[in-house]
Formats: structure tokens, C-alpha cells, sequence
């Protein structure tokens, strides 16, 4: 694979993102190297995954930024900043893994962001696919975060704030001339009963289901057991539909 894909799971809080984010990173992790990033605070990727991590970019970047104004790392915050950046992914057998951490506290980060942007991007390259688990809501897209984006999946359940912030995650992008390559919107916990309404509300909204995800009591089960959600069955009717998603991947470019 000549050139790194880029995909972004994106929705509303509550809607299954982690879960479908770390499914991707295991599937794709057999056709390529990966590296997942969790760009969500609440930081549930790696359980997802079923590894633990020890380091994340957000502390690394706070000790930076507040560095004695006339120490060595003031004087050279962005040079660090890469590097705490690049030390802050921690790599396993069957992919590698980026966490942000905790949001950003009081004051202007918008060079920090940048730098955040073109480390990651550059880190990036060097995998076959990235895979970001973004956090909930409009502030990737807000913040630009997700500009170099190949595939931006959008997330939502049957129900109609999580089809209405569908559509504001699709509007926005648009106002923001934010290029995806491709934009898929995917319903998630899908019944036989509740698939009518997931696609009224999807046409109310203006959108376009591409892949619907069967519900998996599972999913809800192995989260209260504290076992990784990525273990989910292969022949799950979920893991099966989620697999949909991976080949349209793959066909990408």
C-alpha cells in the first residue's frame, strides 16, 4: 500500500464509536499496520482494544507549555512537543496506539493543535491506516483536527439526536470545505423493529446510510465484564456488517 488511509469515527456521545473504531483497528491490523488514536478525553480505546497504555499526549504537552520561561524546553516548545508526541505512541504486536488525554485547559492552543495536526499526519504516513476515534460532537471538525481525513465515518443509532448531530457533522464539514475523500454514515444497534425508524430519520435528515450495524448484546455485555469490546465474534452478525466497512476501506483510492 503506497499511501497511508486516514479514517475518522465520529458521532454523537453514547452512539457505539469506540466500539466500531477498535473493531476496525483489529480487522484492518490483518491487511496492514495501523495506528489507532484516541482523540476522545474519556480515553476508552485502548480497554476497547484490550491493552493498556501508560503515556498520553495531554500531559506531555501540559508539562511543555508550562515550562520555566527560561528553560531549554521553552525555548524550543514545538521541537519537544514532536517528540513527546512521537514518544507517546506505544506499540503492540498487532498495531500501534496514540492517546490525547485530557482536554485542554484555560488559554489558546491553536499553535499546539497545529503541531498536533502535522506530527500526526507524519506519524501517519508511516501506517497503512489511522484510525481515530474522535471525540463526541463537532470539535475535531470545529478545530480543523480532521482535515486530512480519507474516510470520515459518521456514526448514529435509530434514534433522532444521534441522526440530527449526523447531519450537523455532514453540514459542517461542508461550511468548513473540509475535503473527506469519502463520508460514510453508518447506523449502528439496528433491529428489525427499529431499522424502519433509522431510515426515516435518516431521510428526514438528508443522509445516506451506508452500512447497518445489527444490534450485539454482547457489545454490552463484555463492556460490564471489563473485556474488550474488539472480542466480539467473528460470525456476529455486527463483526459481519463492520466487515462491509473494512472493504469498502480497503477498495478506497
Amino acid at each position: 500500500m503506497s499511501k497511508g488511509i486516514a479514517i475518522a469515527v465520529s458521532g454523537k456521545g453514547g452512539v457505539g464509536k469506540t466500539f466500531l473504531s477498535s473493531m476496525l483497528v483489529k480487522k484492518l491490523s490483518q491487511h496492514g499496520s495501523v495506528l489507532a488514536i484516541d482523540a476522545d478525553p474519556d480515553t476508552n480505546l485502548p480497554q476497547a482494544l484490550g491493552v493498556s497504555v501508560t503515556k498520553n499526549v495531554g500531559e506531555s504537552r501540559e508539562a511543555i507549555l508550562n515550562a520555566p520561561a527560561r528553560s531549554k524546553v521553552a525555548s524550543a516548545k514545538q521541537e519537544y512537543l514532536e517528540l513527546a508526541l512521537h514518544e507517546a505512541i506505544e506499540e503492540f504486536p498487532q498495531f500501534d496506539v496514540l492517546v490525547m488525554g485530557r482536554s485542554e485547559g484555560e488559554g489558546c492552543y491553536c499553535a499546539v493543535n497545529h503541531v498536533i495536526r502535522q506530527v500526526l499526519d507524519s506519524r501517519g504516513k508511516g501506517h497503512d491506516f489511522t484510525v481515530i476515534d474522535c471525540h463526541a460532537g463537532l470539535e475535531h471538525l470545529s478545530r480543523r483536527t480532521t482535515r486530512d481525513v480519507d474516510i470520515m465515518i459518521i456514526v448514529a443509532d435509530p434514534t433522532k439526536n444521534a441522526m440530527q448531530s449526523a447531519r450537523r457533522i455532514v453540514d459542517l464539514s461542508r461550511e468548513l470545505r473540509i475535503d473527506f475523500g469519502q463520508m460514510l454514515v453508518i447506523a449502528n444497534r439496528v433491529t428489525p423493529e427499529n431499522r424502519p425508524q433509522a431510515d426515516r430519520l435518516a431521510a428526514e435528515n438528508g443522509l445516506s446510510i451506508a452500512v447497518y450495524i445489527p444490534f450485539e448484546p454482547l457489545v454490552g455485555q463484555f463492556d460490564t465484564q471489563g473485556r474488550p469490546v474488539s472480542q466480539i465474534p467473528d460470525d456476529s452478525p455486527a463483526s459481519q456488517a463492520i466487515d462491509e466497512i473494512c472493504r469498502r476501506i480497503l477498495s478506497y483510492g
